[in-house]
């Protein structure tokens, strides 16, 4: 079954190595929490803010061994008021996971995006 995972990081520049380091972790930290390989992904779509344009975040991915992964980039929608700096992910991978147990992660500043996602929200509880 295809399900999406999504997923979001903030970095505090607009510098290539501090969107690479973010992507990556990001990256990794979904594939660890859903108990995912390389080979389950499908897809991936990244977008980041307007305020980002050092570096892809798929160049990231590819640097971590997702070169036969269909990747691609956009430019978030300029809402005014949004999170800056930030680094969003919808993968789309192959998993025997329901719904309720893929695990979406966000990260640094992107956790103020999507409280009702993570675990342990007090809102939530």
């Amino acid at each position: 079954m295809v399900r999406g995972i999504r997923g979001a990081t903030t970095v505090e520049h607009n510098d290539a190595a501090e969107i690479r380091e973010a992507t990556q972790e990001l990256l990794q930290m979904i594939l660890s929490e859903n108990s995912l390989c390389t080979e389950d992904l499908v897809s991936a779509i990244f977008t980041v803010t307007s305020d980002l344009d050092a570096d892809f975040p798929a160049s990231s991915a590819r640097a971590i061994g997702w070169q036969l992964v269909p990747l691609l980039c956009s430019t978030e929608i300029p809402v005014p008021g949004a999170l800056p700096y930030c680094i969003r992910v919808l993968l789309h991978v192959n998993t025997e996971r329901s719904q309720k147990e893929i695990r979406h992660i966000f990260l640094r500043n992107a956790v103020k995006l999507r409280k009702d996602l993570l675990e342990g929200d007090p809102e939530k509880d």
